[in-house]
């Protein structure tokens, strides 16, 4: 397949083009024209790059690519290296960010939610599509929800269980969405899970009393990018794999 025709079929299926975010989504880096093998990822890390050129493949998909607005417009170092390596082996990046966490069908929260069987999913509010909230089938201690979400995500979670006995509205966002705990606490959820963790949302899941639950940032955005890769392999018959670099955060 051609690498702008690629671009085009994933921006059309993400609805990226609709989407306002703070970092360019498509193709980031051109390579080779012709693309028929391609390796996912959550970052576009340099680890991630060597693996892709031991493996052949001509095109990297992942959620977290480059140019983001807040850093250097410098290409030197770090990013020097990993951009010299994709460019002189003709690898395509192509990077995905907010329309990969709010897809309804491939999304990361998505898939979240697909993992815990949570229902009635709808998001926290007409103003903030990010945050999606719903119920769990049956209410459960902080305990047993967080052996759970330890169990789907293969990463043991921090927990801070500062909310009621029995667990069953919960609100919940992918990455870095700490932020939105107070929002979370105040329209009455009993628990908010995401995937980072700040000093300051200690003290707002005590005193609003409603647990949190950072399961990881790189844990809780995995699979998106992996359910996007199944339906680029699906129904364009193309060669995709999914490789996790590990990540503690």
């Amino acid at each position: 397949m051609n690498n702008l025709e690629l671009e085009k079929i994933i921006s059309q299926k993400l609805e990226s083009y609709s989407i306002k975010d703070y970092v360019p989504n498509g193709l980031q880096i051109e390579g080779k024209s012709e693309v028929k093998k391609i390796l996912t990822g959550v970052t576009a890390s340099l680890e991630l790059i060597d693996v892709a050129i031991e493996q052949g493949v001509d095109a990297i998909l992942v959620h977290h690519g480059y140019f983001w607005k807040s850093e250097t417009p410098v290409i030197k170092g770090m990013k020097y290296e990993r951009i010299k390596r994709l460019i002189e082996n003709g690898i395509n990046l192509y990077a995905y960010h907010l329309p990969l966490d709010l897809h309804p069908e491939l999304g990361n929260n998505a898939q979240l939610a697909k993992m815990w069987n949570i229902q009635n999913i709808a998001p926290i509010s007409e103003y903030q599509p990010l945050v999606l909230t719903g119920d769990l089938p049956k209410g459960m201690d902080i305990v047993t929800f967080a052996k759970m979400i330890e169990q789907t995500l293969n990463r043991k979670p921090f927990v801070e269980a500062t909310g009621p006995k029995v667990i069953k509205r919960i609100a919940w966002c992918s990455g870095a969405a700490q932020d939105y705990l107070e929002e979370a606490a105040n329209a009455g959820f009993d628990a908010f899970i995401t995937g980072e963790v700040s000093e300051r949302t200690i003290y707002i899941a005590r005193e609003l009393g409603i647990h949190f639950i950072a399961a990881g940032h790189h844990a809780t955005e995995r699979d998106g990018v992996k359910a996007l890769g199944k339906w680029l392999a699906e129904e364009y018959s193309l060669d995709v794999s999914f490789i996790d670099i590990n990540n503690p955060i």
